[in-house]
């Protein structure tokens, strides 16, 4: 960095990221990170009869596509940001509710017109050019799936 160049705040790379989240750009998403962001959705995961696909990878290949599949499924898919906290070391901090209303299958869960409303917590690592280094994301999986009406039974 030159003795003229500022830092990146890394508040405004998040509010932007969450931005085009409600708009359904998964492009500009992606673009707000690094090449090779890392992407962890610790409570995700979508069992099939010979694999479980787990919320752990990238970006740019896991990251996007579990977000198009989302606003495949929930066309009108939003959030609201509650708050937003940062640290000097671009440590970004969010709690945000997301929902929308299922109208297509999401993994094994069947749509039923229904509506799901949960809050996240996110954790971003933003570097001193404004671009996410990594994404970790928490929620509460049973809530959204009662909220959806599914029920699994082993």
């Amino acid at each position: 960095m030159t003795a003229t160049a500022t830092k990146a705040d890394p508040v405004t790379t998040v509010e932007a990221f969450f931005d085009a989240y409600r708009r359904h750009d998964t492009l500009s998403m992606v673009d707000l990170c690094t090449d090779n962001a890392d992407f962890s959705y610790v409570p995700f995961e979508i069992w099939t009869k010979q694999r479980v696909i787990r919320g752990d990878g990238k970006v740019a290949t896991l990251g996007r596509p579990i977000w198009e599949g989302l606003i495949n499924s929930f066309p009108d898919l939003t959030n609201e940001v509650h708050s937003i906290t940062a640290s000097d070391d671009g440590k970004v901090a969010a709690v945000v509710s997301i929902g929308g209303c299922q109208e297509k299958a999401w993994g094994p869960i069947a749509p039923q017109g229904k509506k799901y409303w949960e809050p996240h917590a996110f954790i971003f690592d933003v570097n001193d050019g404004g671009k996410i280094e990594s994404l970790t994301a928490y929620w509460d999986s049973a809530s959204i799936y009662r909220q959806l009406g599914h029920m699994e039974v082993d």
